[in-house]
């Protein structure tokens, strides 16, 4: 029976926090995304079952994986697998990887595979996915190749360049002939890349349209104290202001979500 996939996107990364940061290379999490990557980690409920972790090779991807699944690589003796086929789909400097000899530098004494980070590496990644033994796998990579690896383009510009806001994750699972999976006319290749398919489960939908409930929720009230209170006399306005600004800053759950110009 093909796996499980649980798909998570990394979470919030310099580039993520203003356009002029896109011309870092291969960036890390900031701050805020580490504390993102700290939620994900005790909200994650699947923990106990993950038999594989990969994630694009970049450095964005690599920390969250280590960072959010800590717990899991070490009590599943685990190490997070890096597939070059996970990796963002743009040329701008901050979706461009680091070379293989910088990525063993910065996570060589970490439980990192860096193994298939070669060139000549050329396997499909949902099909090699697809024909792994293990039964639930987490793939981190990147907000804008999670449309292309579902195939589904819903809420595509919800965020700059992505409908998946940072460490957000779905589980998905492969569509089997039986389910309306075409079946392909040509080769044997082409013909496993057609059963590679993915769709997502009903429980990940229900938890999504929950949690934007929940975030729809949040964002009105943050939008509540943060609006400038104008008074006709003046003289208070600053004071007032201030103090608004002061307490939105509580508003972690939306503040985790909040994107400045950012890619995916």
């Amino acid at each position: 029976m093909p796996p499980t996939l649980h798909l998570v996107r990394h979470a919030q990364a310099q580039h993520n926090v203003h356009v002029n940061n896109h011309y870092l290379v291969d960036p890390c999490l900031t701050d805020l995304g580490k504390e993102q990557c700290r939620q994900l980690k005790a909200s994650f409920p699947k923990s106990q079952h993950i038999d594989l972790i990969v994630a694009s090779p970049l450095k964005r991807t690599i920390q969250t994986a280590l960072i959010a699944f800590e717990d899991v690589l070490r009590s599943n003796n685990l190490r997070v697998l890096c597939l070059p086929e996970l990796q963002e789909t743009s040329n701008l400097p901050c979706d461009t990887g680091s070379s293989k000899e910088v990525l063993e530098k910065e996570f060589g004494d970490q439980p990192v595979d860096l193994d298939h980070v070669t060139p000549n590496w050329e396997c499909k990644v949902r099909v090699w996915l697809r024909d792994r033994p293990e039964k639930n796998i987490v793939v981190v990579t990147h907000g804008g190749f999670l449309h292309f690896f579902t195939e589904n383009w819903s809420e595509h510009d919800l965020f700059s360049g992505t409908g998946w806001a940072n460490t957000e994750w779905r589980s998905v699972q492969f569509i089997s002939e039986e389910k309306g999976a075409p079946t392909s006319t040509g080769n044997a290749e082409e013909a496993k890349q057609d059963m590679a398919q993915v769709e997502e489960l009903p429980e990940s939908q229900e938890r999504r349209r929950y949690e934007a409930q929940i975030r729809e929720a949040a964002e009105k009230e943050h939008k509540k104290t943060t609006d400038p209170i104008v008074h006709a006399e003046g003289g208070n306005t600053a004071a007032h202001v201030g103090d608004d600004i002061s307490r939105s800053h509580g508003s972690t759950a939306v503040s985790s979500q909040i994107e400045v110009g950012a890619t995916a």
